[in-house]
């Protein structure tokens, strides 16, 4: 589960909970020219509409490797560095936005003017406070990576080729000072984050590497261009090696359990007050997956129940449910893909639920946004299962990749434990999550929201949980022909977005270890030895994160529930969830608000 894609202080990462690779410092001439010109903070004359225009203008000035994940590509040559001078531009701006911001919200605004100011606030103060408090761009190396922004222009088709490889020439140009900022910025690393630098940068060199530089050679640049592009290039793969070379130094002699980097209760409920951006404190969000825990527990007991005589008839259910439970969910597993036919699968079941959608009514489809599945990329891998890497609203016709990670080389008893955990039923819920009506779909309606502000800020809780609720809505609307054992798997799936909120929060507050952790999720949440695995690595490297499922998928059934209430006969579970989306990425309290008005 992931978006998508899949950083410095202001990055992709804090827009839209992904790791994505850091923003930095060529882009310094851009800064001063917006923070010491007559910038918008300066105009307090400004109406809000006039002020968002000039917000996102900014925006992309100051933060071009952004910009490309959104489509917008006129800085596209500019690969920032993120160093000591660069972090105050950035900070001035971000404190010159908040003041105007404060300003406008006392004016006369209408719901969708104020909420789009509200956002930009989040925004802007969450900013400074990861540059001032947080200071991930010191602890975290994995923020420092380039290959995300050389492959957004690499793989486009926004402008020829010969022009997009002149303009990796340009970028190029800046990669060692790129990584010699980073190991300056890097100070006391968390180590599973240091492990995970190490790897993603190795994996650079899939996008900065034999096939880039062939792609320039047999292209018509002049011959200078060419030699230059090679040398560049050399130099940028120097400075990689470098940079993981640096990082391999600090690690540990001795492989071990690697201690994780806590945050503890207070910076973890700031951290969860601007990601999440629920009602919710991240305590209660705590107590009540508690709550919804055991009532999984009891509707896993009686669909168990009900399927034992089908598969263990001449066995007595065991008296313990959680056994009972585990037995048969142990059973259903089994039938899976072959490894190296699983990312076939995925392909395969994508019409099927188009089909399933459009039979049923359930909400209008975009058939010309092309969904491209693949393989997980190098310079991406380590973090999630699978994961949507979609174009933003500047470019919406370009490709949205669903990436699944390769079983090619898994050792056979962990591809196993794998494709037993992704059986032949969560991998269709899995697909529903990720792509349709999932992830896929919800970027797509979030591309074409009216408010270019709801699009580009993305609240993580908001995507994730209409992820999840997808997948409630579609069973519910009988994908699957309620087949008691499709709805135990999705029970089991359920219970996981349940347990990440759970495990997140006794990581980084309450301290638990890895052994306990384990216990929860294979014991309690019956997931696979694999699965586990990879989440517990998952939990190490990310904070708050995890709760961003559960969080929206709870707000979104509260919002249904009014909807229904709300709207009366004209409610159909169409118009709410073609409503829903079109606010874009907004966070479920603001959507409610903008909804039931």
């Amino acid at each position: 589960m992931k978006k998508a894609v899949l950083a410095s202080a202001l990055s992709w990462a804090l827009l839209a909970g992904c790791s994505q690779p850091a923003q930095t410092d060529q882009t310094i001439h851009q800064v001063n020219s917006v923070t010491n010109s007559s910038s918008v903070s300066d105009q307090t004359t400004l109406t809000a509409a006039q002020y968002s225009e000039q917000f996102i203008a900014e925006l992309w000035q100051l933060y071009p490797e952004y910009a490309l994940y959104v489509g917008y590509y006129d800085y596209d040559d500019q690969l920032p560095i993120a160093n000591p001078q660069r972090r105050a531009q950035e900070l001035a701006w971000l404190q010159q936005q908040q003041a105007t911001i404060s300003q406008l919200l006392e004016t006369d605004l209408t719901d969708h003017q104020r909420t789009d100011l509200s956002l930009m606030a989040n925004f802007v103060k969450r900013g400074i406070w990861q540059i001032e408090s947080f200071k991930s761009w010191q602890w975290d190396p994995s923020e420092y990576n380039v290959a995300g922004g050389f492959a957004q222009i690499v793989n486009g088709n926004y402008k020829p080729e010969i022009e997009r490889l002149r303009t990796i020439l340009k970028r190029l140009e800046h990669v060692p000072a790129y990584y010699q900022a980073a190991q300056a910025n890097v100070s006391k690393p968390a180590i599973p984050q240091t492990r995970l630098a190490i790897q993603q940068n190795q994996g650079v060199a899939s996008v900065l590497g034999d096939e880039l530089l062939a792609k320039a050679i047999a292209s018509d640049m002049t011959e200078a261009e060419k030699i230059q592009f090679e040398q560049r290039l050399s130099d940028a793969q120097l400075a990689v090696a470098t940079y993981i070379d640096f990082l391999t130094e600090l690690l540990p002699e001795v492989e071990g359990a690697d201690p994780v980097y806590r945050l503890g209760d207070t910076v973890y409920e700031q951290k969860f007050a601007f990601d999440i951006q629920s009602q919710l404190t991240a305590k209660q969000l705590y107590e009540r997956a508690l709550a919804d825990q055991k009532m999984i527990h009891g509707k896993m007991a009686e669909l168990t129940t009900e399927l034992w005589s089908t598969y263990f008839a001449d066995q007595a259910m065991p008296a313990e449910p959680m056994a009972a439970i585990g037995q048969m969910l142990e059973r259903l597993s089994q039938v899976h893909a072959k490894p190296a036919e699983f990312k076939a699968a995925v392909e395969q079941q994508i019409p099927e639920l188009i089909a399933f959608i459009k039979a049923n009514d359930l909400m209008t489809l975009d058939d010309d946004k092309p969904l491209v599945i693949r393989h997980t990329p190098e310079y991406m891998r380590g973090y999630a299962v699978a994961s949507i890497q979609a174009p933003g609203p500047y470019d919406a016709k370009a490709n949205t990749y669903y990436n699944v990670m390769p079983l090619d080389g898994m050792p056979a008893e962990q591809a196993e434990s794998f494709l037993r955990e992704y059986n032949q039923y969560l991998m269709q819920v899995l697909n529903i999550h990720e792509a349709i009506p999932g992830h896929y779909t919800q970027l797509v309606y979030a591309n074409k929201s009216p408010s270019l502000i709801k699009s580009i800020i993305r609240n993580g809780a908001m995507i994730e949980g209409w992820a999840v609720f997808a997948e409630r809505m579609m069973l519910e609307a009988g994908y699957g022909d309620f087949e008691p054992e499709l709805w135990l798997m999705y029970y089991k799936w359920n219970l996981r977005v349940v347990t990440n909120t759970i495990l997140d929060y006794s990581i980084q507050v309450l301290g638990m270890e890895q052994e306990q952790a384990m216990d929860l999720m294979v014991n309690q949440a019956f997931q696979q030895q694999a699965e586990a695995a990879g989440k517990w690595r998952r939990a190490t490297l990310s904070q708050v994160q995890l709760t961003s499922y559960y969080a929206g998928f709870s707000d979104i059934l509260v919002l249904r529930d009014k909807a229904k209430q709300a709207w009366g006969e004209d409610y159909s579970i169409k118009r709410f969830n073609e409503t829903f989306l079109s606010y874009g990425n907004a966070p479920v309290p603001v959507i409610a608000e903008l909804m039931l008005k």
